[in-house]
C-alpha cells in the first residue's frame, strides 16, 4: 500500500511503529526519525522480523528545512507526528512544501506558554485545501478517540447531543513515589494549568484543579477525578451542533496531588528560564531530566485505564444516555509491545489514523479534526487493533 514516515522515538511512536508492523498490507515499509539516532535504531533492533520494512533517519523536528529534506529523501505517503506538540507548526509547514498528508496526536503549543489551542493549526485550512493534501489533528485517544466516540454517537444513537462528559482514569501502579504516564513537561504544563469547560457557546474558566468528583469506572472503581481544560472540548465545541456543555476529567491521585503541589511550591513546575551558574535553565525541563523516563514505566505499570465519554441527548424527541468507553490493561500492553496503557492508548488510534487516510477512507484536502470523518471504519479497527469499546445506556452519571 505505501510508506509512512514516524516522527519521534518515544513511548507513543514505539507503539506506532510495533502497530504498523502489525498491519503489513496498508504499511509496507516504515521510517522512524528522531533527534536521537540512537533511539530511532534501538526501535528498528525490536521490530525485526517484521514484514514490513523499517529503516532510521536522523532529524532535528525543530527546523522545517531538515524535515523537508528527510521527506523528499524518503517520500512517504504520510507523516505521524508523535514527536512534541511544540513542534507541530514546522512538520506541517514540512508537509505542506512536499504535498503530502499529515497526522498528529496533540494540538499545537507554543513553547514559552501553556496555551492549548487549535487556532494555529487550523490556520493552515485553506492551504491544505489548496496543496490537496490531508491534515487530521489529535487522533491520540484523548484528543482523538474521544471526538471518534463523539461522531459514532451522534451518527448512530443521538439526534441531538447536549452534553458531553469525557473521563479519563488512570488505575495504573507503576512504583515510584512520583512519575508521569507520558512526557514530564506536557503532562506537568497540562494539570497545573487552570481548568475549563464549555457551557452554552462559553469556556468557563476554573482554578487548577478547583472541581473534583468521584466516579465509579467500570472494571476499575471509584477514583477522584478532576476537571481539566483539554483540547478536544474546543474541536467538539465548534463540530457537535447544539451541544450545550462539555467536560474533561481525569484521575489522580491524593499522592500525585500533593508531589505536584510541593514542586509546585518550590519553583519546579515554571516554564520561565532562570539563571544557573550562568547558564539558563528551565525548570520544568530539568525536573523532565530527574524524573524517571515515561518509556521506562512499562515493565513495572500494573493495573488498567478506562478512557471513555458519557452523553445525554434526544433520539426520537426522547431523553438518551449513552456511554461508550475502553479498558485497557497495562500488562497486556506491555507483553504486546513493550510499553504501558497510555503510550498503548495514544499510539494505536495514531496507527488507525494514518491507515484511515492511506487507505482513502478518511482523504479530503484540508485541515480536519477526528470527528469530522465518518467514525465508523475506525471504531471497527479500534476492535481490531486492540482497543475494543464497550457501551452502556444506563451509565452513572456525573452530576
Amino acid at each position: 500500500m505505501g510508506r509512512a514516515l514516524i516522527i519521534g522515538a518515544g513511548g507513543v511512536a514505539s507503539v506506532v511503529a510495533h502497530k504498523c508492523c502489525q498491519n503489513p498490507q496498508v504499511f509496507e515499509e516504515i521510517c522512524i526519525a528522531s533527534r536521537t539516532l540512537s533511539k530511532c535504531e534501538d526501535l528498528k533492533e525490536k521490530l525485526k522480523g517484521s514484514k514490513t520494512k523499517v529503516s532510521v533517519a536522523q532529524v532535528d523536528a525543530d527546523k522545517t528545512e531538515e524535515v523537508i529534506d528527510l521527506i523528499e529523501n524518503y517520500k512517504p505517503d504520510i507523516v505521524i507526528n508523535v514527536a512534541l506538540p511544540y513542534q507541530d507548526l514546522t512538520i506541517m509547514e514540512a508537509c505542506l512544501a512536499t504535498k503530502v498528508d499529515y497526522l498528529d496526536t496533540a494540538n499545537y503549543e507554543p513553547i514559552e506558554t501553556a496555551k492549548f489551542e487549535y487556532k494555529w493549526q487550523w490556520a493552515y485550512k485553506e492551504l491544505f485545501e489548496k496543496a490537496g493534501i490531508t491534515a487530521v489533528l489529535g487522533c491520540g485517544f484523548d484528543p482523538g478517540v474521544t471526538g471518534i466516540f463523539s461522531a459514532h454517537a451522534l451518527k448512530h444513537h443521538f439526534d441531538e447531543i447536549h452534553t458531553i462528559d469525557i473521563l479519563d482514569a488512570n488505575a495504573g501502579d507503576h512504583g515510584y513515589p512520583f512519575a508521569t504516564n507520558f512526557n514530564p513537561e506536557i503532562n506537568i504544563r497540562e494539570v497545573t494549568a487552570n481548568g475549563s469547560y464549555y457551557e452554552n457557546g462559553n469556556f468557563v474558566e476554573t482554578e487548577p484543579m478547583e472541581i473534583k468528583r468521584v466516579y465509579n469506572f467500570p472494571e476499575i472503581g471509584e477514583k477522584d477525578m478532576y476537571l481539566l481544560h483539554h483540547e478536544e472540548l474546543e474541536s467538539l465545541a465548534l463540530n457537535i451542533p447544539g451541544v450545550k456543555r462539555i467536560r474533561f476529567f481525569m484521575t489522580f491521585s491524593e499522592r500525585y496531588l500533593t508531589h505536584l503541589k510541593v514542586l509546585e511550591n518550590v519553583g519546579m513546575t515554571s516554564i520561565e528560564p532562570i539563571d544557573y551558574e550562568g547558564h539558563k535553565i528551565v525548570p520544568l525541563q530539568f525536573l523532565k531530566a530527574v524524573l524517571p523516563d515515561p518509556a521506562s514505566l512499562g515493565p513495572r505499570t500494573k493495573g488498567k485505564t478506562n478512557i471513555g465519554c458519557i452523553y445525554t441527548g434526544t433520539k426520537d424527541g426522547k431523553e438518551k444516555k449513552y456511554y461508550v468507553y475502553n479498558v485497557c490493561d497495562h500488562e497486556e500492553c506491555y507483553r504486546e509491545v513493550g510499553s504501558q496503557a497510555i503510550s498503548y492508548t495514544t499510539g494505536v488510534p495514531a496507527m488507525i489514523g494514518a491507515m484511515m487516510v492511506m487507505t482513502g477512507k478518511w482523504k479530503k484536502p484540508g485541515v480536519f479534526n477526528v470527528e469530522e470523518f465518518d467514525p465508523d471504519p475506525f471504531m471497527d479497527a479500534l476492535n481490531q487493533y486492540g482497543l475494543p469499546w464497550q457501551e452502556s445506556f444506563e451509565p452513572e452519571m456525573v452530576d
